[in-house]
């Protein structure tokens, strides 16, 4: 089954985030659709601070990932933007962050060809004004 939002603004944006951290409490994979400036980092931004997160939440663009752990739970937040080759996943280890018990936040998934498996939940962001459009499946 698949949602249909709109999301007007940045607090629209943290909601969401907020509630898709009550979705997955155990664990999963969670990929990220959209283009720049879709607010993909502000969607995971609001999840990080439902869980209990009060420090910075920046995209991962150069590090590739970026780890928490709150509430009892790991969690990676991963931005794939400028991964050259997907070859590169497995060279730092993907396998070991795609545990059971840990919660995967994936930007731009499609940078990573095959490597990663089927995701939990899907989420695609989309521009239309000064609005987003979101899907999550």
């Amino acid at each position: 089954m698949s949602e249909h939002l709109q999301i007007d603004d940045e607090a629209a944006m943290l909601a969401l985030g907020a509630n898709l951290a009550t979705r997955l409490p155990h664990g999963g994979l969670i990929t990220l659709h959209g283009d720049l400036g879709a607010g993909k980092t502000t969607l995971v931004r609001g999840l990080l601070r439902a869980l209990g997160h009060a420090g910075i939440v920046k995209s991962p663009t150069y590090t590739l990932v970026e780890p928490y752990s709150l509430a009892g739970l790991s969690i990676y937040h991963f931005d794939l933007y400028r991964l050259a080759d997907p070859e590169e996943l497995e060279y730092m280890g993907i396998r070991d962050y795609l545990r059971p018990d840990a919660l995967c936040l994936v930007e731009w998934p499609e940078q990573a060809g095959n490597v990663l498996p089927k995701a939990d939940l899907q989420v695609f962001i989309s521009h239309a004004g000064n609005s987003r459009y979101v899907k999550v499946k």
